[in-house]
């Protein structure tokens, strides 16, 4: 009974692990819950409630805007997936994804996207690359957006640092 007990904690231990590690490198985060969906916690009142106050709340839109200089930049190629679906490459400039730093202080040069379907958030990305398995039909806008390690969007001039493209989805 104790080895099998024990093989079984080794095996949690360790696929749990590999697990884990594979997700995080194709940039899968596990950050416990969504800032930009206060349903999520059961509404914004709740959000407060978790220890998210407003401060917490403007800090997520309140942008780092930096100097033109050495600046940030994105762009964006979205394709059809030969399976379903759409494939998303995000590329950037004088950028770094930073996945160990999420939720930590501002580093300059380095953080994470968003990207955006018709406003709507849709994902926070640690690449360069995102699978999207379906748009919605009709017109639809895809934008990404750079963050800082503590998720406010990065701007220049007040400009937002981000791409879009609009397409029609059949």
């Amino acid at each position: 009974m104790n080895r099998t007990l024990s093989l079984f904690v080794i095996g949690l231990v360790f696929g749990g692990g590999l697990g884990f590690a594979i997700a995080a490198g194709n940039g899968v985060t596990f950050d416990g819950h969504d800032h930009a969906d206060p349903s999520a916690h059961g509404g914004a009142m709740d959000h407060a409630a978790m220890g998210h106050g407003s401060d917490h709340e403007m800090m997520h839109d309140t942008p780092i805007d930096l100097p033109a200089a050495n600046a940030p930049t994105v762009a964006m190629e979205l394709t059809d997936d030969p399976m379903a679906g759409h494939n998303l490459h995000i590329i950037t400039s004088n950028f770094a994804y930073a996945p160990q730093q999420a939720s930590l202080g501002h580093t300059p040069g380095e953080g994470h996207a968003h990207v955006y379907i018709n406003g709507e958030k849709l994902s926070r990305v640690y690449g360069p690359w995102l699978h999207i398995a379906s748009l919605p039909k009709g017109e639809v806008t895809v934008e990404v957006t750079l963050n800082s390690n503590d998720h406010r969007p990065l701007s220049v001039n007040g400009t937002a640092i981000s791409a879009s493209t609009t397409l029609t989805v059949d």
